[in-house]
């Protein structure tokens, strides 16, 4: 089995060829303490969907952490749909609200945290991020379509001291850029049909000359939804050239468009679900998302152990929003007065950021042994515009009229510079530790009106400017037992910066907190990895996670005795478990005869012990008293104690045939931990749920396959999540059993 691998040499691009030639390593030879430059992996010659990162990828150091790498073409489930939990199937502990049959909102987390828009993992596109602002708004309302991505690089937990925050790591979507294609030109196109009126067209060019890489493609999604009001369509377009302008000097660009348009179905209550889960009682609610992002980035490689990259990026994207988002109990019907629907609220946000990122890379030697040592610097500029509670009009299109100026008119804006350094030592040629640090510096300001009072006057927030720098240190380490099974262990502080929701605050109700501190704690990794010839590969380890400072509201007294809300630290949490992975090729481990085919079998655990070590909760008593109580022990909400994922795989020639199940214990959706839903349907216990999916992939010759699968094959009605607002209120239900066929094509 055989894996072709490209030595390349840009960070931006990842995929371009870093020497002239293409080297063809053979997978299971490849030892885990070679130092390779920027790799792809194209898997053409491997079924293997599921690797074990290199210890150096370009510039980055991934040695002694918990890291996987996902090969997207060879997961054999629902890539047009973008389901997660098939893609991210091996990656074990990853946590996917299902709420969006459509795919476009991915939500996925880890270890405890919450997986809403994928806040709490540094999320990336080609290495630079692609959320709506990491630091005061780390919402990833983008993704690219999983049939343009190439391979997903995930790193838990210890992503803070090159990538900077989360709590949760780092997930890099590494986009396809035509590295693979070895023609001058290359066309693919794959068409997919589905159940609820889904139709997909993906279609992209390639190829390369004797010192340049292009790559494009253009993709359009779009379906009625299974639920009532839910149709979308989104359209993606990406283009990326590369040129090695000489032996030492690459550079290259890449361009991202995306448009999205979504019927938002709202949230049900408890009962409703019961009665009938697919049912909307919101017509009138629609969001719109435009993005676009330029990168460009520059390679220079001095010798063959000294390597500078540089990338220059750019975002301008806009979330809108219309409709009618009062709690269920308010039904949106003509009103006598009127004979109208109520206005609808339109709400705007602006994003406008740059950034850089220049890293270097320098392997030396120390007594006959190699070391390497990275450096990075970073800077990060972020401009949001915040529109709220415009005025909206009666109808039941999209639009963004309003009535006059928006009540909520609001700037924030964020400044980052970052430096972190970090060193592989040999101790041995069995033993290596990781060293590492990051320096700091994060710049928030809030300020604009937040409403209107009564007779028209602009009630004006408080400007809030926030500087603060800090350092965060981290340490790793590996055992190589043999060539391909290895211990490994890390210790690396993390930090949730403030947030602009933390800061912005109405001066008649709310206070903040002028000590409100950043979130702050660690992350402990402990494990054994590694893949025994061709027939298994394992990785199982321990985990503990501290998140320190968490931030919430609490509520103080006036000498008046009025009440006002307070922003500020309020606990502690901890989540410590197992997470573990292994696949097993009974057929090639017993050398038995392929004529009936191969299986393989993989089984992915986790086990999250998530806990409050102290939250504390202030409320106003009866008696104008403050009412102290502290919900030390209760579990962490959004934090399933048990995430199982299985699965078969039967290989025959060019025939895949693959049976899963995931099953998701069940989750509170508060830290009062309320069993009983409330009646809007908000807040309460989310359910354990058990759904299995099926995939095929024939790849009738080298330009034609064929893909599809029933997903939810068991029909089984279930939710996981539970609004409080957009797009709810009330609990957003999952798609109920659906089918998707693929047509692709490749000449």
């Amino acid at each position: 089995m055989k894996h072709r691998l490209m030595l390349m040499g840009s960070w931006m691009i990842l995929g371009s060829v870093f020497a002239q030639k293409q080297t063809e390593l053979n997978a299971d030879t490849l030892s885990a303490k070679e130092y390779l430059p920027d790799v792809t992996i194209v898997g053409k010659d491997s079924r293997n969907d599921i690797h074990q990162m290199p210890e150096v990828v370009g510039t980055h150091i991934f040695a002694g952490k918990k890291n996987t790498m996902v090969l997207v073409s060879n997961v054999n489930g629902n890539l047009v749909m973008n389901n997660m939990r098939q893609v991210m199937a091996k990656v074990p502990g990853i946590h996917v609200w299902e709420s969006d049959g459509s795919g476009i909102q991915i939500g996925i987390a880890a270890r405890g945290l919450s997986p809403n828009r994928s806040w709490d993992f540094n999320v990336r596109q080609n290495g630079y991020d692609i959320a709506a602002d990491p630091y005061g708004y780390p919402e990833a309302y983008y993704h690219p379509p999983m049939q343009a991505v190439q391979r997903i690089q995930v790193l838990k937990g210890a992503g803070s001291l090159q990538f900077g925050p989360q709590f949760g790591g780092m997930v890099n979507y590494i986009v396809k850029n035509g590295s693979d294609i070895q023609k001058k030109m290359e066309v693919e196109s794959q068409q997919t049909v589905g159940s609820f009126g889904l139709f997909n067209s993906f279609n992209a060019v390639g190829g390369k000359t004797e010192k340049s890489h292009y790559y494009a493609y253009f993709d359009h999604r779009s379906a009625d939804g299974w639920r009532e009001n839910s149709g979308y369509k989104v359209n993606t377009g990406f283009v990326t050239f590369s040129h090695q302008i000489n032996d030492k000097w690459k550079a290259g660009i890449e361009y991202t468009s995306y448009a999205m348009l979504s019927q938002q179905p709202g949230g049900l209550t408890d009962s409703m679900f019961r009665i009938d889960h697919r049912q909307s009682l919101r017509g009138r609610n629609w969001m719109n998302i435009t993005w676009n992002t330029l990168a460009i980035t520059s390679t220079y490689d001095f010798n063959s152990n000294q390597k500078l990259d540089f990338k220059l990026f750019a975002m301008a994207g806009d979330r809108n929003s219309i409709g009618f988002t009062p709690a269920l109990n308010v039904l949106d019907t003509v009103r006598p007065n009127t004979l109208q629907q109520a206005n609808r609220s339109v709400d705007i946000d602006q994003y406008r950021n740059w950034g850089a990122e220049l890293r270097y890379l320098h392997h030396y030697e120390v007594a006959g042994l190699s070391n390497t040592f990275t450096a990075g610097l970073r800077y990060f500029y972020g401009h949001t515009h915040r529109f709220r509670n415009g005025r909206g009009d009666t109808g039941a299109g999209f639009n963004l009229r309003t009535d006059g100026p928006s009540p909520t008119d609001l700037d924030f804006i964020t400044t980052n510079v970052a430096a972190s350094v970090e060193n592989i030592f040999r101790i041995s040629k069995k033993f290596i530790i990781i060293p590492g640090l990051r320096w700091e510096h994060i710049g928030a300001e809030v300020g604009g009106r937040l409403s209107f009072a009564a007779n028209g006057t602009p009630q004006m927030m408080n400007t809030e400017v926030r500087n603060r720098g800090f350092l965060l240190a981290g340490i790793g380490a590996e055992y190589h037992l043999n060539q391909q099974v290895e211990l490994y262990a890390n210790y690396t502080q993390s930090y949730r910066p403030i947030h602009f929701a933390d800061l912005a605050a109405n001066p008649t109700t709310d206070v903040i907190d002028p000590n409100l501190a950043d979130g702050k704690g660690y992350n402990i990794d402990l494990g054994i990895r590694g893949k025994v010839k061709n027939f298994l590969f394992f990785d199982m380890s321990l985990y503990h996670l501290q998140y320190n400072n968490r931030i919430g509201t609490i509520t103080q007294l006036r000498p008046d005795f009025s009440s006002f809300n307070f922003r500020t630290n309020i606990g502690a949490s901890r989540a410590r478990g197992v997470e573990a992975i292994v696949e097993i090729n009974p057929v090639q481990a017993l050398s038995g005869s392929k004529r009936f085919g191969e299986v393989s079998v993989f089984v992915s655990y986790a086990y999250n012990d998530a806990k409050y070590e102290q939250l504390r909760v202030v409320t106003r008593g009866s008696a104008n008293n403050l009412v102290e109580t502290d919900l030390r022990n209760r579990r962490v909400e959004n934090a399933p104690e048990h995430i199982l994922r299985a699965g078969i795989n039967y290989f025959y020639r060019s025939l895949t045939l693959t049976a899963q199940v995931s099953h998701v214990s069940d989750v509170f959706t508060d830290a009062n931990n309320t069993v009983v839903a409330n009646a809007i349907g908000t807040n309460g216990l989310i359910p354990a749920y058990t759904i299995g999916d099926l995939g095929l992939t024939w790849k009738i010759n080298p330009n034609y396959q064929v893909r599809g699968g029933v997903n939810n094959f068991t029909n089984a009605a279930y939710f996981t999540r539970r609004a409080g607002g957009y797009p709810g209120p009330g609990l957003m239900p999952a798609d109920a059993r659906n089918w998707y066929i693929t047509f692709g094509i490749k000449f």
